[in-house]
């Protein structure tokens, strides 16, 4: 039978349990019916077990709702049944909560799935780890920083960059540092940002890192051009008129000696030691806008004009001229492009004149180097760039001096301008690349360019 009143329903079973525990003593008491009695005392158990099941039904359906709010379970729903309107109305509130729980975490998990998808479409590397190393987040950009497709501790880039794992270690909260780091000959500067956050009271490091090398490297180009142009600026204003006058000088000084010629000796010679003066004034002052002017072609490269070429078709192009002067000092070339019909999107002008002057400085270096040669590796890097890379065996680069090679005005030839590799390196800059170099005393060189 069901009750629809909580209260009628436990009157009635305790009003049950009293007549038959009355009973039961009655017929123990009064009579011998043992088997009635027996049976009576059975009914008792029962009811008693009844009644016991009855209270604790609200007891076990409120710890039910309990622990589906302790473990998220926000599936289940409520019933309640035979308890009563009283009850009726608490299974409707419990499952109202239900429903709201449920609601928010539906909206915490659309949430963290947006937030999850933006993480991952950004282009800055971005890894969250704890403090002992182990990585709990990483997205695609340090998948491609890192060219790894897993990374499970931060000790995993140890290969790359002990530097690197350390400062990341070592990070505290609100830091920002610097680190330069060689990949496969690819010079990377990395700044470093990261950021201390507890979830679940683990302390976690949520870091962001950016590959800068290419923007300072601008803004350093960017610098040394506004120097040039200050500096080429300010020195043409001050010698022309200086090349003007001496010219003008020896000009009237020669008109002067063709009308006093019949004037005395002394004179002669002192006309004659003035317009040297002034011709060797004359002589430097050019030289030395020569010089201005060479320089000036830092800041008045030609805004490239792009064309698609196969690259194997224009080294050869280059190596035809070159022929002669490779044979002359008995150079090898050797030449690898793979796959040979990988193409470029470049000027093949601008291109030219960069090639050329790094297989000159080559020739070069392998003046005093018996079994000269010169290797061009053409292919794709681990990034998907295509990389160009200019091999000597000469005498290599000194130490001190590799990180100044591209700097305007710098040069180690007794007759060199220092303008070469800067000029090459603005090139590469202009087409989106860059130039980096890789060497060892008394080894060799390589020149990296990537696309």
């Amino acid at each position: 039978m069901v009750y629809k009143n909580f209260k009628l329903n436990v009157f009635l079973k305790i009003l049950i349990l009293s007549i038959l525990i009355f009973v039961f003593i009655y017929l123990l008491s009064n009579t011998k019916f043992y088997t009635t009695s027996l049976f009576v005392g059975l009914l008792i158990i029962l009811q008693v077990y009844l009644i016991f099941q009855f209270v604790t039904k609200t007891n076990k359906f409120l710890t039910d709702f309990l622990e589906a709010i302790k473990y998220s379970d926000f599936t289940r729903s409520f019933r309640i049944e035979g308890l009563g309107s009283s009850f009726d109305n608490m299974k409707d509130v419990f499952n109202r909560v239900i429903k709201e729980f449920q609601k928010i975490r539906n909206e915490k998990e659309e949430q963290f799935y947006f937030l999850q998808n933006v993480i991952q479409h950004i282009e800055i590397s971005m890894i969250a780890y704890r403090k002992n190393g182990e990585v709990e987040m990483f997205n695609n950009a340090t998948k491609r920083l890192f060219r790894k497709t897993g990374l499970k501790n931060i000790r995993d880039l140890s290969d790359q960059s002990k530097e690197l794992v350390d400062a990341l270690l070592n990070l505290t909260s609100g830091q920002r540092l610097l680190i330069k780091m060689n990949d496969n000959n690819e010079v990377l500067q990395l700044i470093i940002f990261g950021k201390e956050f507890k979830i679940k009271d683990q302390l976690i490091i949520l870091v962001s890192i950016q590959n800068i090398h290419k923007e300072l490297e601008e803004k350093e180009i960017e610098s040394w051009q506004n120097l040039i142009r200050v500096l080429t600026h300010e020195i043409m204003n001050s010698i022309t008129p200086i090349v003007s006058l001496t010219a003008t000088a020896n000009t009237i000084i020669n008109e002067t000696r063709e009308k006093d010629l019949e004037k005395s000796d002394i004179l002669s010679e002192n006309l004659e030691d003035i317009q040297s003066a002034m011709q060797t004034i004359n002589k430097r002052s050019t030289g030395l806008m020569h010089f201005v002017e060479t320089y000036r072609s830092l800041t008045r490269i030609p805004k490239p004009d792009f064309k698609i070429f196969y690259i194997k078709e224009f080294l050869d192009n280059i190596y035809s001229l070159l022929e002669r002067d490779l044979e002359r000092q008995n150079i090898q070339f050797v030449l690898k492009v793979f796959p040979e019909d990988l193409e470029l999107v470049a000027d093949d002008q601008l291109m030219e004149q960069v090639l050329i002057n790094l297989i000159k400085n080559s020739c070069e270096a392998l003046q005093n180097v018996e079994n000269p040669k010169i290797e061009i590796d053409v292919k794709l890097s681990d990034r998907g760039r295509l990389v160009v890379e200019v091999s000597d065996n000469g005498d290599g680069i000194l130490e001190n001096v590799v990180d100044k090679i591209f700097i305007p005005f710098f040069t180690t030839k007794s007759e060199g301008s220092g303008i070469g590799l800067s000029l090459s390196r603005q090139i590469l800059k202009l087409h989106g690349g860059t130039i980096s170099v890789n060497s060892q005393p008394n080894e060799g060189t390589t020149m990296i360019l990537r696309f």
